[in-house]
């Protein structure tokens, strides 16, 4: 069945610029009335093409050169114009404007690719591109590396400057103008970069996992920190899912939400805390531990919570006793999703007691143990018990 008519093209182009399309490529620029790109891109086309499929003059073509802030103008630019040709940097639909403008205006998107510079990179490189991370910084933290930063990992950085990886990962190669006749691929060792480059690195030294239940002394904390054994049950409750949502209600230092972030990229959590100095501890811990985008919310529950996008699964904390706290976050979660809540105290234990005999799950007791020295030998001491409820709606 053949794909359904559409106004908008989307063309990938490389380095090599005209000469290196496909004939589908350049006969969907040429029959465009309208072409639109960077004007780096635009600059790849030469202008005396003329139009095929109608009688119209070389030369009638409109050329739009992308607005800043460009996400905003889109509406507006598809609503003025049609017939639309669109260049993208190599694959349209890998880190690229495919992807926005399927999402803003569906069917009226065609696709037409070109590798992407993360294939043309393993192709100089001899990567097995199955078994390379990927991490676009393009308008986006460096701290996004350092999850990946793993040895015995390849990994490809798209929209960096070599300064600020290297700083983070060690030795660095850098491939410019992928594809062009200008292209270079060098290890780096201070010099300017080419703006149009793809970082490669080999990380060495050690690293932390992805797997929940990270030490306890990665963090910054003033000790209202959930402990690392506790942490793990804690999440292993919570389930995280690729592209869901936590709240983490009483976030303390963070560590829940942090470690929820860190399970998938996709994965997006709103730290909730009442206190402004351990609000920044978190952010600060986020950043250390790779995940930058976690959303810290200066506040107290559960007023905090008003307006916040809906969860997949909520952990609370800290301020279990605040009345009207469970009953927020039992509202706020949608069928199927999981409530998980640690006590430490009589009173909060009391107040899970009565939730618990209201909407059942499970209950387990933590108790941990850590041996220490006890003179010249090695004893048990404890920590306070935790009692965990989890529940699903």
């Amino acid at each position: 069945m053949s794909p359904a008519p559409s106004d908008v093209v989307v063309v990938g182009i490389g380095a090599d610029g005209w000469d290196g399309l496909s004939p589908a490529a350049q006969a969907a620029i040429r029959s465009a009335r309208v072409l639109m790109g960077s004007t780096r891109q635009l600059d790849l086309v030469p202008r005396d093409l003329g139009r095929t499929g109608d009688s119209s003059a070389p030369g009638d073509q409109e050329r739009v050169a992308w607005p800043s802030p460009l996400v905003p103008a889109l509406p507006a630019l598809f609503e003025k114009y049609r017939d639309v040709c669109v260049l993208a940097s190599g694959d349209p639909m890998f880190h690229g404007i495919g992807t926005t403008l399927v999402r803003l205006l569906g069917s009226r998107v065609s696709v037409i690719p070109h590798p992407s510079s993360v294939s043309l990179a393993c192709a100089r490189l001899g990567w097995a591109l199955n078994e390379v991370e990927v991490v676009s910084l393009v308008g986006r933290s460096p701290d996004l590396l350092r999850p990946v930063l793993t040895p015995g990992r390849r990994v490809l950085v798209l929209g960096g400057d070599p300064a600020t990886v290297a700083a983070l990962a060690g030795p660095i190669t850098v491939l410019e103008q992928l594809g062009g006749p200008a292209e270079r691929v060098y290890r780096w060792s201070g010099e300017d970069a080419d703006p149009l480059c793809v970082i490669a690195l080999e990380p060495t030294g050690d690293a932390y996992s992805r797997v929940p239940g990270l030490p306890d002394d990665a963090y910054e904390t003033d000790g209202q920190l959930t402990k690392r054994e506790v942490r793990a049950i804690s999440l292993s409750r919570l389930a995280p899912l690729p592209g869901q949502l936590l709240w983490d209600v009483g976030a303390g230092s963070g560590s829940i939400a942090i470690e929820w972030a860190r399970t998938h990229p996709t994965c997006r959590a709103i730290a909730v805390e009442q206190s402004a100095e351990r609000a920044e501890r978190i952010v600060r811990n986020a950043a250390s531990l790779g995940v930058p985008g976690v959303d810290v919310h200066i506040g107290r529950a559960p007023e905090a919570l008003e307006g916040l996008e809906k969860p997949d699964a909520i952990f609370i904390g800290g301020g279990l006793t605040v009345p009207g706290v469970v009953q927020a976050c039992w509202d706020a979660l949608a069928s199927g999703g999981r409530l998980v809540v640690n006590a430490v105290t009589l009173e909060s234990e009391a107040v899970v007691a009565q939730w618990y005999a209201r909407l059942g799950g499970d209950l387990v007791r933590i108790a941990v143990n850590r041996g220490s020295a006890v003179g010249g030998f090695t004893g048990w001491r404890p920590h306070m018990p935790v009692t965990t409820w989890s529940v699903l709606k």
